[in-house]
């Protein structure tokens, strides 16, 4: 019979022994009560199965007579058929006159490594061929499971979470405790230093690095990873690269293409997400405890994207089992704004310039400006740009002040930034070298040494002359009478000393 390679070390598995309300001996015709099998700590919603691999016909104290189990059916695939394979009987059992008994040292590895050869055996690879065919299934609805009415005998318990538990007993009515080891997530986003962590900040049109990893428990079942990003984030579908670290070792090692799907579509409900991983189970019956599996992919901030505030969430989490899942792991990714206010002043009050272009760029001397998109509606007197998209269409690279004197630039990554002001109002001065402002990673500004709400642009006339009449009008006029009055008798002193 072909094993397959699909369920080892997948689940919560128990060999046990029920024993008898009294004692029975073989000749006196076997085992005839009934035992019981309690589930604690069981997870909520899981599948559990039970598997009679052996009869008990008999028991004194703590003396067992197990037998092969016998079939009323002909079929060759059956337990009886497992525990007389070659491997089996050679490694972990002994058949003398069908009774069974265990070779060697009972260790907790051999019983796992017999638990795991008997789940490949419960299990075949041939989808055409039938499994065989549990003694009992529950549903764990609660944290208690329980199976009652039991033929006595040696007992594989199934669990559809793929935890592993062992369990030795002498007694009839059986109570363990499942072991609730369950796989952890781990999502961290690159940071603009290369490290990885859990925020960082990015540029409209940047792509954003994330890597999530999985940390395998033993028994690992139909793991299945989900991720859902906030919809500023593009997630790009071939970015998605899957590496396996094993417990024992630091080297990341690339995993087979086949060994994983990636979709975006036809996702399971609920908890719908961006997209999923789901591993195959061949790949899962390969992994141990401990093992990292390492799952790396990108997505592009959008315009869509929240600029400031709670930032651009992305979070993943594992299904495992039928139904369980672990707890969720997010990322922020921020973006922000850049306020500016052009302005004069008149009176010793603060009044909006008209007119004044800017540019933004990441050069001292503001040469290469950054390509912008107009956001916001026409004649609205304060302006919104944000940073355009690669080969967008529509984008500009300048700003002219509205009345209003104020303009917004959204979707700036953390970092230093030079306004520029390219042309200035008729009858201003314009700046004589472009404003630095520096953008923190928590989104505060700061233009020299003051943090600020917005970068406040002042303008001053280009003339030294008042524009309105007053009292120094009034005294430029008369010097200006004067002048005239004196070069007008300079003058006909000249003539009337040449005439003579």
């Amino acid at each position: 019979m072909k094993l397959i390679k699909k369920i080892a070390a997948i689940m919560l598995s128990v060999m046990m022994v029920l024993g008898m309300a009294s004692v029975v001996s073989a000749e006196e015709g076997g085992a005839a009560a009934a035992g019981t099998i309690t589930i604690n700590k069981a997870a909520k919603g899981e599948t559990y199965k039970i598997y009679r691999i052996l009869d008990l016909e008999s028991y004194s104290g703590n003396n067992f007579a197990y037998k092969v189990r016998t079939y009323e059916s002909s079929s060759t695939y059956n337990w009886s058929t497992f525990i007389k394979d070659t491997d089996i009987a050679n490694n972990y059992v002994k058949i003398d006159n069908n009774y069974v008994t265990w070779i060697g040292e009972e260790t907790a590895e051999r019983k796992t490594n017999f638990i795991k050869k008997a789940l490949e055996y419960a299990h075949p690879s041939d989808t055409s061929t039938s499994k065989i065919e549990a003694d009992a299934t529950e549903v764990a609805n609660g944290e208690t499971v329980k199976f009652e009415n039991l033929s006595l005998g040696y007992y594989l318990i199934e669990s559809s979470t793929g935890t592993l538990c062992a369990l030795d007993t002498t007694h009839k009515d059986i109570s363990i405790d499942e072991k609730n080891n369950i796989p952890s997530v781990e999502k961290k986003v690159k940071k603009a230093d290369g490290t990885w962590g859990d925020n960082n900040t990015a540029s409209i049109g940047d792509k954003v690095e994330f890597k999530t990893t999985i940390t395998v428990q033993p028994g690992a079942r139909r793991y299945v990873l989900h991720d859902k990003m906030d919809e500023g984030l593009t997630f790009d579908i071939n970015s998605v690269q899957v590496k396996l670290k094993k417990n024992d070792g630091t080297t990341e090692n690339a995993v087979e293409d086949s060994a994983f799907e990636v979709k975006s579509s036809e996702l399971e409900n609920p908890n719908p997400c961006t997209f999923h991983v789901e591993f195959t189970q061949a790949f899962c019956n390969t992994l141990k405890a401990n093992d990292q599996i390492i799952v790396t992919y990108s997505a592009t901030l959008n315009e869509k994207a929240v600029i400031a505030g709670e930032g651009n969430k992305n979070e993943t989490w594992l299904k495992y089992g039928d139904s369980s899942t672990t707890t969720h792991s997010t990322t922020t990714t921020k973006t922000f704004e850049l306020p500016v206010f052009k302005y004069t002043m008149k009176n010793s009050t603060e009044k909006a310039l008209e007119g004044a272009i800017f540019t933004l760029s990441k050069k001292t001397d503001g040469t290469d400006p950054i390509n912008l998109v107009k956001t916001s509606e026409e004649n609205v007197k304060e302006e919104t740009y944000r940073l355009a998209k690669t080969g967008e269409s529509g984008t500009v690279t300048s700003v002219t002040t509205t009345d209003s004197g104020k303009f917004k630039i959204q979707g700036l990554d953390a970092g230093t930034y030079y306004l520029t002001e390219t042309q200035q109002p008729a009858g201003y001065n314009k700046l004589s070298a472009p404003i630095t402002v520096v953008i923190a990673e928590k989104g505060t500004i700061t233009v020299g040494s003051e943090t600020v709400d917005e970068v406040k642009v002042q303008n001053n006339t280009g003339t030294i002359l008042p524009t309105t009449g007053g009292n120094g009008t009034s005294l430029i006029y008369f010097l200006g009478a004067v002048l005239a009055l004196v070069s007008g008798v300079v003058l006909i002193t000249k003539q009337r000393m040449k005439n003579s």
